[in-house]
């Protein structure tokens, strides 16, 4: 009797400290949730399959508002693999908005079983011979749940996706009138057609298709639109006088407009 008294003691004792093992105060949950999702983020943007797919279960859900629904880890990883590592000349890099990252712990009674995690997010499109640039912009909805004290995803909302914000980090510097004389004109493209620039009291205004566009100096021959990234390159020929308007988005040419007069 004494012996099976001691047996259920230590058995008693063994319970209690296997739950301290697989509970978890909301504060504990919070933090482990962070750090699964930055090293999930990090698979994500290396293309890191063999450690990308050890962040679900096998049963995950996942709903995109443009792409549809996918059942299952070998359907995920399947799509993972062939739409956004399929090639190598072109790669999504996701970072999230600074401050919209939250974590949400779900309980049932006193004991942590799951956490939701949500925020806003920003993909990169890295492309062989093009300068990076912020392509969309999404909500992420991520539920984690704790089984047999491991963290895994199984359901997964990525939606609202849009344009994102074009933040301006340009410098906007004065010309004097002379100056932005010498750069109207009607420019020509294989792209755009015409393409008039002409002054409006200490600025320039670009005219196509009768839509009217302010562009600013940062530069005496180079300007900048304040709402997205192009920027407008006035060149000079062989007789120093403006002959070309080069226009680059993100970077790139995107055209090369021809002064006529």
């Amino acid at each position: 009797m004494k012996n099976k008294f001691y047996r259920y003691v230590i058995l008693i004792c063994l319970l209690t400290y296997s739950q301290k093992i697989f509970s978890q105060t909301e504060q504990e949950a919070t933090a482990i949730i962070l750090h699964l999702d930055s090293l999930f983020w990090n698979a994500y943007n290396n293309c890191d399959t063999s450690k990308f797919k050890n962040f679900f279960t096998d049963d995950v859900e996942f709903y995109h508002d443009k792409g549809g629904a996918t059942f299952g880890l070998q359907a995920l990883v399947a799509s993972f693999n062939k739409n956004l590592c399929g090639n190598s000349d072109y790669h999504l890099r996701r970072e999230a908005v600074e401050g919209t990252v939250k974590v949400y712990p779900l309980k049932k009674g006193d004991e942590v079983y799951g956490a939701v995690i949500s925020g806003e997010h920003i993909f990169y499109i890295n492309q062989k011979g093009t300068p990076e640039f912020a392509d969309g912009q999404a909500t992420f909805t991520h539920l984690w749940l704790l089984k047999n004290g491991e963290w895994k995803m199984a359901r997964v909302l990525s939606y609202n996706h849009h344009a994102p914000q074009y933040i301006n980090k340009r410098t906007e510097i004065k010309l004097d009138k002379n100056k932005l004389d010498k750069l109207t004109g009607i420019y020509k493209g294989p792209q755009s057609g015409e393409i008039k620039i002409q002054r409006e009291d200490d600025h320039l205004v670009m005219l196509i298709d009768e839509k009217k566009y302010i562009i600013f100096p940062e530069t005496d021959t180079t300007f900048f639109s304040k709402e997205r990234d192009l920027t407008f390159e006035f060149t000079r020929g062989s007789t120093d006088k403006i002959s070309k308007m080069i226009v680059r988005e993100r970077g790139a040419i995107a055209e090369e407009a021809i002064l006529e007069k």
